[in-house]
C-alpha cells in the first residue's frame, strides 16, 4: 500500500513541476532501513528513465482555492430550501394571484421551470424526488404536524365515518379502478395486452389513495367547515394502512401470477397488523416522551427536542417492520400532546408549535416543487388510452363510492351529510407525491411497464391539483357550502360543552346503552386516577380541565395584550406571569427565608388549619339533592330579594300610619284572602289582629256580586246602628303592632 501511495505522489510531482526542476537526489537517501524497497518504487515510476533525478521546488501558498465538491451536498440542500423559501414569500407577497390559484399549482409550476432550465443548460436533472428522501425526510414533519395538533374531538365524533371512506372506500377505488384498467387493456387496439391483472391492481392501490399533503395545501386555503375538513382530511391519514397492505400484497404476488383465498385471508390479518400495530408502536412512544417531559423542569432548553426525536423514532420504528409510519406518527403525537403541555414551559411550547409550523411548510413547498422537476426528468411512456382512462375511472370511482358510502352511513348518523357535502368530500379526493414515490419504488424488472405507469400518476397528480384544486374554491363559494368560524373558545362554550358531555353520559346510563359517551367518560376518569399521575409532574394533574382551559385562556390573552402594545408596561426587572409557568423557585438564604417565613410549632400549625377549614367557603360543594314536594323558598332565588324588599317597605309604612291609626286590626284572613287583597291592591294589605271585643270592625268582602263593600259592625251594646261617617274615617283600619309568626308565602 506505501508502495503505491509513493508512486503516486511522484507522479503528480512530475506533472507539476516538470522533468527541470532540481532537488536532491531520492535515491541517494535510502542508505539505512528500507532502502531497497524505495529504488524498487523509484524504478517503477521512472521505467526507462531510471537515474533521472526528480527535484521540486517550493510552490507559492494558495490565498484563494475552489473546493466544490467538499461542500456540495450540504451546498445544494440550502439552495432548495432558499428557493422553496423565496417562492412561498413571493406567493403571498401577490394576493390578487394566490386568491386564484392555489398555492400547490404555482410551486409545481416552479419546479417545471427550473428542471427545464436545469435541461437547457445541458445538464442532467437529479433525481430529486427520491423515495427514500421523500419518505424518510420530506413527509414526517407535514405528518407530525398534522398528528400534534389534530383536532381530538371532532375527529373521534367522525371516526366511524372517517374510517369508512378511509378502508372501504380505499378498497372500493383500488378495485375499480384496476378491475376496469384490466378490462380496457384487453381491448384490441389498445396494444397494453401484456399488461397483467395483478399489476393493474398494483396500480389501481397507488392511485386510489387520498394523499394528506395535497389535502392540507388546498383545503387550509378554501377554509372549509370543520367537519368535511375533518372528514378528508382524516381519510387522507388513516388510508395509509389499506395502501400499504395492498401495495406490498400485490407486489409480492405479481411474480406469481394468481392469489389463493388464503393469501386473501393474511392479508386482512396483514392489514391489522400494520394498522394497529402503526398505532401501538406511536402511542408507546407518546408515553415515553410524555413520562421523559416530567423531569425537564431544571433542563428546559431541551424539552422541545424530546418532542422531535421521540415522534421521529416513532416513524422510524414504524417502517422498519414495514407497519404504517403515518399512523404511528399521529398516534404519537395525540397521545403526547396533552401530557406534555402540562409539562414543559410555556416558551418551549411554543418552540414545538412554531418550529412544526416551519419545518412541515417547508417540506411541503419542497415536495411541490419537486415533483415539477421529477415531472421533466423523466423519462416518460405516454399512452393516450391508459392515461385518460385512469383520469376518468378515479373521478367515477370516487364519485360512487362517496355517494354509496354515504347512503350507509346516513342511517347511522344524527347529524346527516347534505349532497353539497357529499360532493366536497367526493371532489377533494387529491393525489398527491406519495402516489408518485410508491410508483417510483417499482421494480422495473418485475414491472416493465413501470414507465407508463408513472406517466399516468403524475397526469393524475396534476389532474387532481390544478382542475379540482383550482375549481373547488369557486365551487365551495357558488354552493354556499358552510365555511369555517374562525371564533375564539370562551368559557362559557367549554362549560356547556362539559355540561352536555356529562348530561349524554347519565342518559346513556340511565337508558342502559353504552354508547362513545359512557366509554368517554370512563377513559376520562381512568386518565385521571391512573394516567395523570404517571406522566404529569407535581400536583397539576390534580387541576380540573375546566381550571386549566381558564388559565391557557388566561395566558393566551395576556400574550395577545402584550403583542398588541396594550395594557400598563412591567418594568423589565419583573418577570412576566406568562415566563414563570413551570419554573421551580429558587431556595432563599436561611437568614432571608426566616425573616420572610416565621417558623410554627406544629401545634400552632394545625390550629390554623382548623380555624381556615372550619371558616373559609369551600370552592367546590356537592348539591342537595330534591324534589318538587319538599320545594322550599330558596333565599339564592331571584324573586327572594324582591319579596325582602316589600316586605321592608310594608314594614315602615306600618310604623308611620300606627302613629294616627286607633282602632285595631281584625283578625287574620285565609291566605287566599290575602293573596286576592294583595292582587287587588298591594298598599291596601296588612295583617289585621282584634286587639279587644266592643270595639268597631271593618270586613271587606273582595268577591261579592256587588263590588266591594264597607260594613260596620257595632258591639253587642249599640245594636248594629250604621254611621257613614265612622265608616269614612275608619277606611283603612291599620295594621298589627307584631307580626305573625304564621304569616303566609307570598310568591
Amino acid at each position: 500500500l506505501s508502495r503505491k501511495r509513493f508512486n503516486l505522489r511522484c507522479q503528480y510531482l512530475k506533472q507539476d513541476f516538470g522533468p527541470t526542476a532540481s532537488s536532491p537526489d531520492i535515491s541517494a537517501q535510502d542508505n539505512t532501513g528500507g532502502g531497497h524497497d524505495r529504488r524498487d518504487d523509484h524504478r517503477g515510476i521512472a521505467g526507462s528513465h531510471e537515474h533521472t533525478n526528480y527535484t521540486y521546488t517550493k510552490k507559492a501558498f494558495p490565498v484563494l482555492s475552489l473546493d466544490y465538491h467538499h461542500i456540495q451536498v450540504p451546498f445544494e440542500i440550502s439552495l432548495w430550501v432558499l428557493l422553496a423559501s423565496l417562492m412561498k414569500l413571493g406567493f403571498h407577497l401577490i394576493p390578487r394571484l394566490s386568491s386564484i390559484v392555489p398555492e400547490s399549482c404555482l410551486l409545481i409550476v416552479v419546479g417545471l421551470l427550473v428542471g427545464g432550465l436545469i435541461k437547457l443548460a445541458g445538464e442532467e436533472v437529479p433525481p430529486v424526488l427520491d423515495s427514500n428522501l421523500f419518505f424518510l425526510c420530506l413527509l414526517p414533519p407535514i405528518i407530525l404536524d398534522a398528528g400534534y395538533f389534530l383536532p381530538i374531538r371532532p375527529f373521534m365524533e367522525n371516526i366511524g365515518t372517517i374510517l369508512m371512506f378511509a378502508v372501504v372506500g380505499t378498497l372500493w377505488n383500488a378495485f375499480f379502478v384496476g378491475g376496469l384498467l384490466y378490462a380496457v387493456c384487453q381491448i384490441e387496439g389498445t396494444y397494453l395486452s401484456q399488461v397483467e391483472l395483478l399489476p393493474c391492481l398494483l396500480f389501481g392501490s397507488i392511485i386510489s389513495a387520498v394523499d394528506p399533503v395535497a389535502v392540507l395545501a388546498v383545503f387550509e386555503e378554501i377554509h372549509i367547515n370543520e367537519l368535511l375538513h375533518i372528514l378528508v382530511f382524516g381519510e387522507s391519514l388513516l388510508n395509509d394502512a389499506v395502501t400499504v397492505v395492498l401495495y406490498h400484497l400485490f407486489e409480492e404476488y405479481s411474480g406469481a401470477g394468481e392469489v389463493t383465498p388464503m393469501d386473501v385471508v393474511l392479508g386482512v390479518i396483514c392489514f391489522l397488523i400494520v394498522s394497529l400495530g402503526g398505532i401501538a408502536v406511536g402511542a408507546i412512544y407518546g408515553i415515553l416522551a410524555a413520562f421523559t417531559s416530567r423531569f425537564t423542569s431544571h433542563t428546559r432548553v431541551i424539552e422541545p427536542l424530546f418532542v422531535f426525536v421521540y415522534s421521529y423514532m416513532a416513524y422510524l420504528s414504524a417502517e422498519m417492520f414495514h407497519l404504517s409510519g403515518i399512523m404511528a406518527l399521529i398516534a404519537c403525537g395525540a397521545v403526547m400532546r396533552p401530557y406534555v403541555e402540562a409539562n414543559i414551559s410555556h416558551k418551549s411550547h411554543t418552540t414545538v408549535k412554531y418550529f412544526l409550523k416551519m419545518w412541515s411548510s417547508v417540506s411541503e413547498t419542497l415536495i411541490f416543487i419537486f415533483l415539477g422537476v421529477a415531472t421533466v426528468a423523466g423519462p416518460h411512456a405516454w399512452n393516450w388510452t391508459f392515461v385518460s382512462v385512469t383520469v376518468i375511472l378515479c373521478l367515477v370511482s370516487r364519485v360512487i363510492g362517496v355517494v354509496g358510502l354515504t347512503f350507509i352511513i346516513n342511517k347511522f348518523r344524527i347529524v346527516k351529510l347534505t349532497t353539497k357535502d357529499q360532493f366536497i368530500v367526493a371532489y377533494g379526493g387529491l393525489r398527491g407525491a406519495i402516489a408518485f414515490s410508491l410508483g417510483y419504488l417499482l421494480d422495473k424488472d418485475l414491472f416493465p411497464m413501470r414507465t407508463m405507469f408513472l406517466t399516468a400518476i403524475i397526469t393524475e397528480i396534476f389532474f387532481t391539483v390544478f382542475v379540482q384544486g383550482m375549481t373547488i374554491k369557486p365551487l365551495v363559494d357558488l354552493l354556499a357550502v358552510k365555511k369555517k368560524q374562525e371564533a375564539k373558545r370562551s368559557i362559557n362554550e367549554e362549560i356547556h360543552t362539559q355540561f352536555l358531555d356529562h348530561l349524554l353520559t347519565g342518559i346513556e346510563d340511565i337508558c342502559g346503552h353504552y354508547g362513545h359517551h359512557h366509554w368517554k367518560d370512563k377513559l376520562n376518569r381512568f386518565n385521571k386516577k391512573y394516567i395523570k399521575k404517571c406522566l404529569i409532574a407535581g400536583e397539576r394533574y390534580k387541576e380540573p380541565q375546566l381550571i386549566a382551559f381558564y388559565h391557557k385562556m388566561e395566558f393566551k390573552q395576556a400574550i395577545e395584550l402584550v403583542e398588541s402594545g396594550g395594557g400598563v408596561k412591567l418594568p423589565s426587572a419583573m418577570p412576566s406571569q406568562v415566563s414563570m409557568q413551570n419554573i421551580q423557585p429558587k431556595k432563599l438564604p436561611p437568614a432571608v427565608a426566616e425573616r420572610a417565613l416565621p417558623q410554627f410549632t406544629k401545634g400552632r400549625e394545625e390550629e390554623i388549619r382548623k380555624i381556615l377549614r372550619s371558616n373559609l367557603q369551600k370552592t367546590r360543594q356537592r348539591l342537595r339533592s330534591y324534589n318538587r314536594h319538599t320545594l322550599v323558598a330558596d333565599p339564592f332565588e331571584d324573586g327572594w330579594n324582591d319579596f325582602l324588599l316589600k316586605k321592608q317597605r310594608m314594614i315602615e309604612l306600618e310604623k308611620k300610619m300606627s302613629n294616627y291609626l286607633t282602632v285595631p286590626a281584625a283578625p287574620p284572613d285565609s291566605p287566599t284572602m290575602c293573596r286576592a287583597r294583595l292582587a287587588s291592591d298591594p298598599n291596601a294589605f296588612y295583617n289585621i289582629k282584634a286587639s279587644s271585643e266592643g270595639v268597631p270592625t271593618i270586613q271587606v268582602d273582595l268577591f261579592s256580586k256587588r263590588g266591594a263593600t264597607d260594613q260596620v259592625e257595632k258591639g253587642e251594646e249599640d245594636g248594629g246602628n250604621k254611621n257613614p261617617g265612622l265608616m269614612r274615617c275608619l277606611s283603612d283600619p291599620g295594621p298589627s303592632n307584631e307580626d305573625e309568626e304564621d304569616e303566609p308565602f307570598l310568591p
